[in-house]
């Protein structure tokens, strides 16, 4: 009963508050990067850009896009776009040494911000030809391509 009555609290709380900041929703466009959906990340691919795979390791092992490449976005910094990313490890160095290269990034979508701040990072430090697939793998996989 106190359980239940817990259960009732909380998403009493949640519907008058809102959703907390863990579940917030990732911005829909990204300054020097563009947005992509799963076909256009395909056509990419298959024109040789590299699909990167910003979640963890066990998460890219379980299910990914065939052929993506792991490098994960290790995130303690706010989901928010005014994240600092400081507090936050990606290694830069695993993307290609071609400022100029076609990468697409991507995660588990809307509230999955890995891909987001992953693609920040690339922008920051020079690289300019960034997609980003914000639908991330859930649309690649809604579509019915190709995973491993």
């Amino acid at each position: 009963m106190l359980k239940r009555k817990w259960m009732q609290w909380m998403a009493a709380a949640i519907f008058t508050v809102g959703l907390p900041a863990w579940a917030a929703q990732t911005p829909a466009t990204l300054d020097g990067v563009k947005v992509v959906n799963a076909a256009e990340a395909q056509k990419l691919q298959s024109a040789g850009s590299l699909l990167v795979d910003t979640r963890v390791a066990a998460e890219y092992a379980e299910k990914t896009i065939k052929g993506a490449k792991s490098v994960p976005y290790r995130e303690k910094s706010a989901k928010s776009a005014d994240f600092d990313a400081s507090q936050d490890k990606f290694d830069l160095s695993k993307l290609p040494a071609d400022k100029g290269a076609s990468i697409v990034f991507f995660c588990n979508a809307g509230e999955c911000w890995k891909s987001y701040k992953a693609s920040v990072a690339a922008h920051g430090a020079g690289y300019t030809n960034l997609h980003w697939l914000r639908g991330g793998l859930p649309e690649w996989v809604a579509q019915g391509l190709p995973t491993q």
